[in-house]
């Protein structure tokens, strides 16, 4: 049974015993168009031949010619009508193609490659985040919001402490510590430092200013400062050390 499309004429050959009788719908192959197909026409039954007794002395009755009928060769379908291109049913539905296992490794390899590199960015920010403020300035503040300390200027305070004394009957305020350069190159150092007191509200009692006795430090260098108050107020439970601002 030869099928044709209605469409583009591509024509295929099928096993016309096992269409259905009723017909049904197909699909080309080729240009995907569908179409009812009806069932090819039945053929027609032999008939039946009645052998009539011999009679006595009668003419035997002459043979009908036999007629030859021939097959169809196989050889007389083109390629074009292969079976292997049968018709589609209309319900039939595209399988989707498999992902090779070498693009998932490929596509996992790379999420795995992305989460290193923005692990090893985040920690290169911790690490020298104190280089990085000093060249840019404005992630200062990005690095106090995270809780994490760092000076702008790259100079920075270390090791700040203090102690009340007794000296000819005045009780003194001492305050000690260091002046470092945290930066990759030369810094100048901030000329006023500025000493702040405040209550346990943290409001500012007093305060007063001092200098340091460098005015420039290399890269690491590390200086000492000392700074004392007489009579500081009696409030005082926070000490504030920076550097001044426009003489603030």
């Amino acid at each position: 049974m030869i099928l044709t499309c209605p469409s583009c004429d591509t024509r295929y050959s099928v096993d016309g015993t096992k269409f259905p009788s009723q017909g049904r719908t197909v699909r080309c192959a080729k240009c995907g168009h569908s179409w009812h197909q009806a069932a090819e026409a039945p053929e027609p039954e032999p008939e039946s031949v009645t052998e009539s007794a011999a009679v006595p002395g009668a003419a035997a009755p002459a043979a009908a010619p036999e007629t030859a009928v021939s097959e169809p060769s196989a050889s007389a379908v083109p390629d074009s009508f292969s079976p292997t291109r049968a018709y589609v049913p209309a319900s039939a539905e595209p399988t989707q193609p498999r992902v090779p296992m070498a693009s998932r490794l490929a596509v996992a390899a790379g999420w795995v490659g992305l989460i290193v590199v923005v692990l090893l960015i985040g920690i290169s920010a911790v690490r020298y985040r104190q280089d990085i403020a000093v060249i840019w300035p404005q992630s200062a503040g990005v690095y106090s919001s995270l809780g994490l300390k760092v000076s702008a200027s790259g100079i920075d305070f270390r090791e700040v402490a203090y102690k009340r004394e007794s000296e000819d009957g005045q009780t003194v305020l001492a305050v000690s510590g260091k002046i470092v350069n945290g930066g990759p190159r030369e810094l100048p150092v901030p000329q006023t430092v500025r000493v702040t007191l405040s209550d346990a509200s943290n409001h500012e009692l007093y305060h007063w200013t001092f200098k340091p006795t460098a005015t420039v430090l290399a890269p690491g260098q590390t200086i000492p400062f000392n700074t004392r108050l007489s009579s500081p107020p009696a409030a005082a439970r926070h000490l504030e050390v920076r550097f001044a601002k426009d003489g603030t």
